[in-house]
């Protein structure tokens, strides 16, 4: 009989280069839960995903989505908690990251509005982690000067539009800065991280 209690995590990694940093990252939240079967973790690489990344007809058409993008969708639905990791680029989300929701995320899918005008999230009751590295950006600029703005449009642009609850974020850099010793604690902290997600 299935454990009714398992909670399902979906790791999903928005950098298009399977061998940096986030991609170490993703990979030690995913090795600190493997041994725990209270926990179900999948794993989606957006850069090993085939799709047009471009919504070449905006919502005037709807473009049939490719067997990947299908795929995510299904992990995404199947998940109860999401971990999103990816850089920060000219403070926003990379091409393919951003791409993705633009394909993915559409209304019907994602979100529906009410007669009313009222948006509803699609995927409400479900939980995020965000954890972003910045190459030469500091915190505090980013906080006080940019305003967070590359987390304000995955958190409440996107994810919290489509009923997914923010429940952590976190900001790693300058990444250009860091060394070895810098880069194993912040692998550590995602273990943690990883630990107190169980929980939820």
């Amino acid at each position: 009989m299935a454990n009714t209690t398992t909670k399902k995590i979906l790791v999903i990694n928005g950098h298009p280069d399977s061998l940096s940093y986030n991609e170490a990252l993703a990979q030690s939240y995913i090795d600190a839960l493997k041994d725990n079967d209270s926990i179900e973790i999948k794993y989606l690489a957006l850069h090993s995903l085939d799709f047009n990344p471009n919504l070449e007809y905006g919502y005037r058409k709807r473009t049939e989505l490719e067997p990947d993008l299908l795929k995510a969708l299904e992990y995404i639905n199947w998940s109860d908690h999401t971990v999103w990791i990816h850089p920060l680029w000219w403070l926003g989300l990379p091409a393919i990251m951003k791409g993705f929701f633009d394909r993915a995320f559409l209304p019907g899918i994602a979100f529906t509005h009410n007669p009313d005008g009222e948006t509803v999230g699609l995927f409400k009751g479900k939980t995020a982690r965000i954890i972003t590295t910045g190459g030469d950006l500091d915190i505090n600029i980013y906080t006080d000067i940019y305003k967070s703005s590359g987390l304000i449009q995955l958190r409440d642009g996107i994810l919290a539009y489509c009923g997914i609850q923010t429940i952590d974020t976190t900001f790693i850099g300058p990444m250009n800065n860091l060394t070895y010793e810098d880069r194993a604690f912040w692998l550590k902290e995602v273990d943690n991280y990883a630990y107190q997600d169980s929980l939820l």
